[in-house]
């Protein structure tokens, strides 16, 4: 593991311990080099889906494309990236518990839609507009109202009865 600091090979492991319910080992690392410490997490490769792209291109799955795509999404936005971690730890879970061969970018997509409009609205909105390839300003105010409907929707609940 080189260090990400001075790019030295050689370093120690100062201390390990099992994190996301022992599915990963976070280790943290000091630089034989330049001294400074790193933490690196260990887990198990497990084999993902091929993402099918639009175009019919093939190519694996990539778990820090996917986290850098919610990075950007949330941008100046609350939301930490241990909540972003835990998306695409979720997600990642559930492709390799499916145990498909295959997913398309469109099924990707939608899933991290709803996990972002759950979290997260902006985000949500910012994810749509560049993963949906809107046409026209239409299309995006069509989505926005959809938006709005389901937050007016969920914030009138049930019906509530009145004191009299």
């Amino acid at each position: 593991m080189r260090c990400p600091f001075c790019h030295q090979a050689e370093n120690k492991v100062v201390d390990s311990r099992e994190a996301l319910e022992g599915a990963v080992i976070r280790r943290r690392r000091e630089c034989d080099g330049c001294q400074r410490r790193f933490t690196t997490y260990e887990r198990v490769e497990e084999l993902m889906p091929q993402v099918v792209k639009k175009d019919g291109r093939r190519e694996a799955f990539d778990r820090e494309k996917l986290l850098s795509g919610l990075k950007k999404a949330c941008e100046k936005r609350p939301v930490s990236s241990e909540q972003l971690q835990a998306v695409v730890d979720d997600i990642e879970r559930n492709l390799q518990g499916e145990g498909e061969r295959e997913i398309t970018s469109r099924e990707l997509g939608e899933e991290v839609m709803k996990r972002l409009q759950s979290l997260d609205e902006v985000a949500y909105v910012r994810f749509a507009s560049v993963y949906r390839s809107f046409r026209d300003i239409a299309e995006f105010m069509s989505e926005l109202k959809d938006l709005l409907d389901e937050q007016a929707t969920a914030a009138r609940g049930p019906a509530r009865r009145t004191r009299g």
